[in-house]
């Protein structure tokens, strides 16, 4: 959700450039706390002659009160969807409620499925996408897992040749690192869904909730000041949904799959699609839950990961960062989950000759 006081800022490279020569400044991490940390991995995109490399990190988040808890975060690495070696899945799931890790586990699950047996996805990848959402969506709801309170958000990124199609619902985030002369600069490939942004905040308000924060619910600030300030300074206390006469449902995010009781007031799944075709300056995407960029911002991840060769050093780093950072501005952790794919040896052709980065 971003830095809080500047404290993350001071701490990892504030150039834009990142670069190898970072890599003593930032030590390996290990915490009993991952769950899962994969080694890199190496698809080839046949289409267009380049290679996608990845590494995934998912870590438990820690709260005091709770020891004994599941991680609600899960992700998919799915590759070569529908056999093609061109098509290619990376998503995060960020559960919560008491059944979040199902309702995350449960999207998973079905997204691959979807996916897999849609024979429009390569005629028309944002239909199939919208709809593949839309139908996991109504699929919980009628399932045996109780969404009322419960539900996951999701951020995925479809790969199909030279293309990127992202899918978000909610606030975790994928940003891409673009090489712009001697900078390598973060560009966020999705918007986070809450109640910050204009647009999100007058279509729930439409819907019928109530739009404030825990501090204006107990009282403590007056409920009638609809002015948050900016996301990246919001700190620990977000503008949150209620239903009209209740003190629940509470989601600091707008979009979401499950909730059907926050769906009442405007929480809704149609996931918002971006795409962009790959580029030689295009180095590497990053699709990570909220709860790297709660105190991370895009461009400190994106540094972060520069300064490595290997995605897997980067995660660590990251999980690392963000577990500290938790823990500095609160007394918890959130789960934390990571991808990170590295784009390598992209061809693109230009006036009968091609151009190799």
């Amino acid at each position: 959700m971003g830095c809080v006081n500047g404290k993350c800022c001071s701490r990892y490279p504030s150039s834009a450039d990142g670069g190898s020569d970072h890599c003593g400044e930032l030590r390996p991490y290990k915490s009993k706390h991952i769950l899962t940390q994969r080694s890199l991995e190496i698809v080839h995109v046949s289409s267009h002659n380049f290679t996608l490399q990845y590494s995934i990190l998912t870590q438990l988040g820690y709260y005091q009160d709770t020891v004994e808890r599941e991680n609600q975060d899960s992700f998919c690495i799915k590759t070569q969807i529908q056999c093609n070696p061109n098509v290619h899945v990376f998503g995060v799931f960020d559960g919560h409620g008491q059944y979040g890790a199902q309702c995350s586990n449960f999207f998973n699950d079905r997204l691959v499925e979807i996916l897999s047996s849609d024979s429009t996805l390569l005629d028309d990848p944002l239909k199939a996408y919208t709809s593949a959402f839309l139908a996991i969506n109504s699929e919980l709801h009628d399932s045996e897992i109780d969404d009322t309170m419960s539900g996951t958000t999701a951020i995925t990124v479809l790969v199909v040749g030279d293309t990127l199609y992202v899918a978000n619902d909610g606030d975790s985030r994928a940003v891409i690192a673009v090489k712009n002369g001697d900078q390598i600069l973060a560009e966020d490939l999705s918007v986070d869904q809450t109640s910050f942004r204009k647009d999100e905040y007058e279509r729930v308000k439409l819907c019928g909730a109530r739009v404030l924060s825990i501090d204006q619910v107990e009282g403590f600030k007056d409920p009638n000041i609809q002015n948050w300030g900016e996301e990246e300074n919001e700190g620990s206390d977000p503008p949150r949904l209620w239903i009209p006469n209740g003190m629940y449902p509470g989601t600091a995010f707008t979009r979401s799959v499950g909730d059907s009781t926050a769906e009442k007031i405007g929480v809704i799944a149609d996931p918002e699609i971006s795409v962009v075709k790959l580029t030689p300056n295009h180095l590497f995407f990053v699709v990570a839950s909220d709860g790297v960029f709660k105190f991370l911002p895009s461009q400190t991840v994106v540094n972060m990961v520069a300064a490595y060769t290997d995605p897997k050093d980067a995660c660590a780093a990251i999980a690392g960062a963000s577990y500290t950072l938790w823990l500095e501005n609160e007394d918890r952790t959130d789960d934390i989950t990571i991808i990170i794919i590295q784009i390598k040896a992209l061809w693109i052709p230009v006036v009968g000759w091609w151009c190799h980065r």
